[in-house]
């Protein structure tokens, strides 16, 4: 009996083994997640550029890129693959660059779409705040009331509870419309996504004042360890910060700083800088993604957890071109809201959205990322500034001014319609109902003009976004001098259009004016906080009087009307390109030819 009984216990004995190796195995299984990813998309719904050859419903007929109805095609065919293991996630600035932002405000849209199209998560970056944190509450709930929108996700977000400005957005913040973190189970494994604003990103969103942006490592730190105590498998970060490459050529920035610093971070989908990473920077381990920007591309990133084990199985940029077959429900949404576009932003000026303005034979860019003196469409813009002003406003001005982080898109070969147009020039609102920011002159002595200069000449060095870009007059300086001793002389263009001197010394208290966007001249009043007091500017109105608030340094374009009738930078762009000449009778005017190289009325000079 007693062997008997041992040999009943062994296979027994035998099975209890078997079945906690079986579970421990099972618990080391390797689980796979795909992550579909986008950033900077900034209203792109149509396809660009130009425009008017786009044809999403029909295959290799164009070499258009992008679009909401094509990018819906792919999201739905890469899901279909991977139905349980795909998230599709947004790194941020899904808003600002098109009038469909615009429109926003009066037919919410844009985010009923993107959950439509397949996103589950979304993150706010800076051109979200663009119109301020109270119309971003007011977009956001319309949106809401509309149909169900993305989760939207804002981590390091700071009230202030002594303005009234931002009590909207910390209101549906409260409720939940906007959350700090998430939780989302994919095949098997527990995510925890949350997102942040960087520090670039918060310095370039000055309307989203009162809010401010903690830093980011600290509270990354503290999420991403609080959401590995809630049992999730993977940390994902959708980091509106970027990255950068630095002066040996290695990658750098604010999201490689912070995959070095947050241990429990595994995966970064990254966005602001519109950098196109063929493949994932890998840092401890850690990957980081980012697609460019305006939904060129759509970003798969396919990863497995075996343990406590990361690894990522491939990384694909899946083009947004006419390969792709646009999804036809998608695109007719889109067809009627820019027929909404045309009727409610743009009949009053009597314009629409798909109307012909210029034909280009040539590319005219402006590109952070190339050599800045070497763009041909900053100078036709700021020309386009100058002859607006010079022509419609009784005292004109002087001086016109454009900075290159205001210029948002390129001109390529083709039939260029005034959606194509507004895009390079799309930023901003005034006080009226038409988009973009309001022109605006301010005066300024000519000690004054040359201490704008000399911190202008340097300024971009440490942000490409503040190269300039001038008209109405020449500028020769010596590089080889010392900070603020590089401008040799200034000439401004008279009335017959000769140049004409500008005595630079105290002296001389004649006023200059400079014609900007509202939000450039800012930069001018704050010139003197920015250089320690080194440099003093005190902008002024036409008598010489100090402008103490800079709205009132709005152009007023028709001083008979009641109120401020203000005009915009893509307006003077839009006229400016309609004025050139027809050069082969189809009724559309053709580029001007002295753009086909760059124009610089900036010369360095050696003694």
């Amino acid at each position: 009996m007693k062997i008997m009984a041992r040999l009943s216990r062994k296979p027994f004995i035998t099975l209890v083994f078997a079945s906690i190796l079986f579970y421990s195995l099972s618990a080391q299984e390797a689980k796979r997640l795909v992550i579909l990813h986008t950033n900077d998309i900034h209203s792109r719904l149509d396809g660009y550029s130009p425009s008017s050859e786009y044809s999403p419903l029909s295959l290799n007929n164009d070499k258009t890129i992008g679009g909401f109805s094509r990018l819906a095609t792919m999201i739905r065919k890469q899901k279909k693959q991977n139905p349980q293991t795909t998230i599709v996630v947004d790194a941020g600035d899904f808003l600002m660059g098109t009038f469909f932002h615009y429109m926003e405000e009066y037919e919410a849209f844009q985010l009923p779409l993107m959950k439509e199209m397949g996103y589950e998560v979304v993150a706010l970056g800076n051109h979200e705040f663009d119109f301020g944190p109270k119309r971003l509450a007011g977009i956001i709930n319309k949106s809401r009331n509309k149909g169900e929108i993305p989760e939207l996700l804002l981590s390091n977000i700071v009230f202030d509870h002594d303005e009234d400005a931002d009590n909207d957005l910390e209101k549906i913040y409260r409720e939940g419309a906007i959350s700090s973190t998430t939780i989302i189970e994919k095949g098997g494994l527990k995510l925890g996504l949350f997102s942040l604003m960087g520090i670039d990103a918060s310095d370039v969103a000055p309307n989203a004042n009162p809010v401010e942006f903690s830093k980011q490592t600290k509270i990354a730190r503290e999420l991403a360890k609080d959401l590995k105590a809630q049992g999730c498998d993977i940390i994902i970060c959708l980091s509106h910060s970027g990255v950068e490459k630095d002066k040996n050529g290695n990658w750098a920035g604010e999201d490689v700083a912070l995959a070095e610093k947050v241990k429990d971070l595994d995966i970064i989908v990254s966005g602001h800088t519109h950098t196109l990473l063929e493949k994932p920077i890998m840092v401890n381990g850690k990957p980081i993604v980012q697609t460019g920007s305006f939904g060129a591309y759509l970003g798969r990133l396919e990863v497995e957890l075996k343990g406590d084990d990361l690894k990522v199985i491939s990384y694909d940029l899946l083009a947004i071109d006419d390969s792709v077959l646009g999804d036809k429900d998608i695109q007719e949404k889109i067809d009627n809201q820019k027929a909404r576009i045309s009727e409610k932003l743009l009949k009053p000026l009597n314009y629409t959205i798909d109307q012909s303005v210029v034909e280009a034979k040539f590319n005219l860019v402006c590109d952070e990322q190339a050599v800045l003196e070497e763009s041909n469409l900053g100078p036709l813009i700021a020309d386009a500034i100058y002859k607006y002003v010079d022509s419609n406003v009784a005292d004109g001005t002087d001086i016109s001014i454009v900075a290159a982080g205001v210029i948002r898109d390129r001109i390529v070969p083709g039939v260029q319609t005034l959606q194509d147009v507004f895009r390079v020039m799309s930023l901003g609102s005034g006080k009226d109902e038409v988009p973009g920011y309001p022109l605006s002159t301010v005066y300024v002595t000519g000690k004054e003009l040359k201490n704008i200069f000399e911190i202008l000449l340097v300024a971009y060095k440490s942000s490409p976004s503040n190269y300039c870009y001038y008209s109405g007059i020449e500028v020769k300086y010596n590089p080889d001098k010392g900070l603020l001793r590089k401008i040799d002389s200034i000439f401004i263009f008279d009335n017959a259009g000769n140049l004409k001197y500008v005595d630079t010394s105290k002296k001389n208290e004649n006023l200059y004016s400079i014609s900007a966007n509202s939000y450039l001249l800012k930069f001018v009043g704050i010139i003197q906080k920015m250089t320690f007091g080194l440099v003093k500017v005190k902008p002024k109105d036409r008598e010489g009087n100090e402008l103490i608030d800079m709205s009132a340094a709005i152009i007023d374009f028709d001083p008979v009307m009641d109120g401020v009738q203000e005009g915009k930078e893509w307006i003077a762009l839009i006229k400016y390109l309609e004025s050139m000449k027809d050069a082969n009778s189809d009724s559309i005017s053709d580029m001007d030819e002295k753009y086909k190289k760059p124009v610089s009325n900036i010369h360095p000079v050696k003694n």
